[in-house]
């Protein structure tokens, strides 16, 4: 009696067909710049790898299945002024080690260096250099991307508000955008309507906002850092947002501006510098920046936002260390350093804001106990600066005995002293957690 049953004729025959079918490799195409760089992509197999030799690309190409683009040192693709460089279309495609310049600048063409389209989920881009006016990196609404590793450079000649972002993700979901480095495009980094995504260790300068959020939900910001821009972090109309250990440097308008912002966390991001000046980097990024006007040089500005939790967070050497307004209310802050403002707090609203546990770098208390804490409340601001940001002509009488009265009145009869902020258990020293 047999050990096993013997296959049935139909089960026989499916095996040997199976066995028929070829089995396909991928290739690695070598390609010059003698050869049709389009025609081989289009002749070639999903799967395959083509090899650019250094040298020179001109034209407008398109990845229209899943493959591996990749450069050796020496490779230019150069679009010629018009269109997209390079678009990805297809699921799985691999862009690397390419330098990409001279693309379209048309705005409303959303002309880009690279285009990754909605079908090209899980597209990897990582170690590109591109240089021009449009939009460096377009994502448009595809899953699971990777930019990884490129530099994006914007065009000088360009007006600020012309020229294009440096990476912009549009309806985008679980993208990871890290160790990038942009500068002098428009911003650095903008995501619209875009959830669940990274933004990790990216460097950005020279340029309007570093990291611009639009209507996005359950992000993650980290390890991120701008120095010498208008904004470095602008947050706006998003929600679940995790903002972790990023940096601000010298930027000149906002460190960290969040507008209408809720159910958010704020811990560890060091924002030093934020001043109304420009320096010679700033000056050259357009000719309405060339002057002052309007720089508010504010570490932390909060309009509208709120239910949001800030901690362990160092606001230092700025024009005003947190300015809150229009109804930011209801936000924890414990544990962060004010540090060296000259401003440490703008409030001009008289709501009740006891935010305990902070350092002040102004507090003149004491703390007799040596519990750390600071025995009487810290106070930032009194009625008399309220009124003299509510009416900025009264600033003329900063010194005079007029105002001198008014803050005589506020110290021997409190009940006169309207609310504000006020710290009930101010840190004697900083906290270095």
């Amino acid at each position: 009696m047999p050990f096993f049953n013997l296959p049935s004729l139909s089960s026989a025959a499916l095996l040997l067909s199976m066995f028929a079918q070829p089995v396909v490799f991928a290739a690695n195409i070598q390609v010059s710049p003698a050869d049709n760089l389009q025609q081989v992509i289009d002749s070639s197999d999903s799967g395959d790898a083509i090899e650019l030799q250094k040298g020179l690309y001109q034209g407008n190409f398109v990845l229209s299945k899943s493959l591996t683009l990749k450069g050796e040192k020496g490779v230019v693709i150069d679009a010629q002024g018009s269109g997209h460089a390079l678009q990805v279309l297809d699921a799985s495609s691999v862009v690397q080690g390419l330098k990409i310049i001279n693309w379209g600048d048309d705005l409303t063409d959303q002309d880009a260096g690279i285009y990754i389209a909605k079908k090209a989920q899980g597209a990897l881009i990582q170690n590109n250099f591109l240089q021009g006016g449009g939009f460096g990196i377009w994502v448009d609404a595809t899953k699971d991307v990777q930019i990884l590793d490129n530099k994006v450079q914007g065009d000088l000649t360009i007006r600020s508000t012309d020229r294009g972002n440096g990476i912009h993700l549009f309806n985008v979901t679980a993208a990871k955008v890290a160790g990038n480095e942009v500068w002098h495009t428009r911003d650095g980094i903008y995501i619209d309507t875009s959830n669940q995504n990274a933004l990790l260790n990216n460097r950005i300068h020279d340029l309007r906002y570093g990291i611009h959020y639009m209507y996005s939900y359950n992000n993650l910001l980290q390890g991120n850092y701008t120095e010498n821009t208008r904004t470095g972090y602008a947050l706006m109309q998003s929600k679940y947002l995790t903002v972790l250990d990023n940096h601000s440097k010298n930027d000149a308008n906002y460190g960290i501006l969040m507008n209408y912002i809720t159910h958010s966390k704020l811990r560890n991001n060091q924002i030093s510098g934020v001043q109304n000046r420009l320096n010679p980097h700033m000056q050259k990024l357009t000719t309405s920046m060339s002057r002052k006007k309007g720089l508010e040089g504010k570490a932390l500005f909060i309009y509208n936002s709120l239910f949001n939790e800030f901690s362990d967070n160092n606001f230092q050497n700025s024009d005003i260390g947190i300015h809150l307004t229009a109804g930011s209310e209801k936000n924890q802050l414990k544990g962060n350093n004010f540090s060296n403002n000259k401003t440490q707090v703008k409030y001009v609203s008289t709501r009740a804001q006891d935010w305990s546990g902070n350092y002040w770098s102004d507090y003149l208390g004491w703390d007799m106990d040596g519990d750390g804490v600071g025995d009487i409340v810290y106070e930032p601001n009194d009625s008399v600066d309220r009124l003299l940001w509510k009416f900025p002509s009264a600033k003329l009488l900063l010194n005079s005995p007029a105002i001198e009265t008014l803050r005589w009145v506020q110290r021997q009869f409190p009940v006169l002293k309207g609310s504000g902020v006020v710290d009930s258990q101010p840190l004697i020293e900083p906290n270095n957690s």
